[in-house]
């Protein structure tokens, strides 16, 4: 069942709880009135009135059965007996209405929705008018009591049904809200996904692919050969569908474990080592981050050593590593050509993508700092948990 089934089927016990007791209540509140029915009667009616009143509590508890269909029927054996008393007065058929057209058409709230509950509250109704129709035929004047108590079961089974169906209605407009975000959930992720995908490529293969196109000036064959297996083993994953997991994805490499890529960033140092990119490291060479902001600091890192050694014609960079309470800070400085930060594209999907995107996806930030012929200087933030 579902969880908004269960609050649905409290609520209508609820409701049935208060109706039920407050009709108890009332018919007890009459009987006691002195002259409302004959002394011999009232100790046996007074002893129904409190049964009910229990069977009642039982049955709007957990919904049991057994105990609706007894509260029901000590409910029928009471009208009978006020209202076969020949000295019925006012008092008494008020006490009659109110069990008739509160307690016993309460219960038929929560029964709307039960597989057997039809079947309940058509005997119920049945054994009631029963015994409203002997206490006519005695020659007691019960005729608003029969007025009061069709005019509650009718209310009652109303409410029930409404109440039902007005909570159907609201769980099934949940679950296409559901529904949609898990949809867009999905999508969210496999954007994401993406977009990551799109960065590992142009970290690994299209920056291999870019030193291939100058013929590997720079660079050793056997780095440049381990360089291309490792790309191409990467592609593979791609065709096969396999998700590209690792985001520190300026490194990556197909064997690389999470524990081996999170630990150091000395792998980022002897990666770029083999392509004729000096790294001198200051500061801390180990951080205790969450996997996904080291992995993606570690991936912004080496798109800014990869930019430098394409573009900056320099064989050195510097990277200094520092961190506080709040903040972890990467600063990847060169002394090469600079540029114009103004000036470069946004559409790139090197910085937007390999830099930016990273960081801004962990909660962290990048700023440039470079002018032609000065060198650049890029830091690179991300939070601490």
């Amino acid at each position: 069942m579902r969880r908004i089934d269960k609050e649905r089927d409290r609520l209508l016990r609820r409701l049935a709880r208060v109706g039920g007791l407050t009709g108890a209540a009332v018919a007890l509140a009459c009987i006691v009135v002195p002259g409302a029915i004959g002394p011999s009667r009232f100790a046996l009616a007074a002893a129904l009135v409190v049964g009910m009143a229990v069977l009642i509590g039982l049955a709007t508890a957990r919904g049991a059965l057994a105990a609706t269909i007894g509260a029901m029927a000590a409910a029928t054996v009471l009208l009978l007996v006020i209202g076969l008393d020949p000295t019925l007065d006012p008092a008494g058929a008020s006490a009659m209405a109110a069990v008739g057209a509160l307690s016993t058409a309460a219960l038929a709230i929560p029964l709307v929705v039960r597989p057997a509950g039809p079947a309940v509250i058509v005997a119920s109704a049945a054994s009631i008018l029963v015994a409203l129709g002997a206490s006519a035929a005695s020659g007691a004047d019960v005729r608003l009591v029969v007025v009061a108590t069709v005019a509650g079961w009718i209310a009652c089974g109303i409410v029930g049904i409404w109440l039902a169906r007005a909570i159907d209605r609201a769980a099934e407009r949940i679950d296409e809200v559901g529904r949609a975000h898990e949809a867009e959930r999905l999508a969210s992720e496999s954007e994401a996904q993406q977009r990551q995908d799109a960065r590992v490529l142009h970290d690994t293969v299209l920056a291999t692919l870019s030193l291939l196109a100058h013929s590997g000036v720079g660079v050793e064959t056997g780095p440049l050969r381990q360089q291309a297996g490792d790309d191409a083993r990467l592609l593979k994953q791609l065709r096969l569908g396999a998700p590209l997991d690792n985001g520190s994805s300026a490194i990556f490499s197909p064997e690389s474990s999470d524990e081996g890529l999170g630990a150091t960033f000395e792998s980022v140092r002897q990666r770029f080592a083999r392509l004729g990119l000096d790294v001198n490291w200051h500061g801390a060479n180990h951080l205790v981050l969450p996997k996904d902001a080291l992995d993606a600091l570690l991936g912004a890192l080496g798109e800014c050593l990869e930019n430098v050694r394409r573009h900056a014609g320099v064989s050195v960079a510097d990277v200094t590593v520092t961190d506080d309470e709040h903040t972890v800070r990467a600063m990847v400085t060169d002394q090469g050509a600079g540029f114009e930060p103004a000036a470069v594209d946004p559409a790139r999907l090197g910085f937007a993508e390999s830099v930016v995107g990273r960081l801004h996806a962990v909660g962290g930030r990048a700023r440039v700092f470079s002018s032609p012929g000065s060198g650049t200087t890029v830091m690179l933030e991300v939070p601490k948990p």
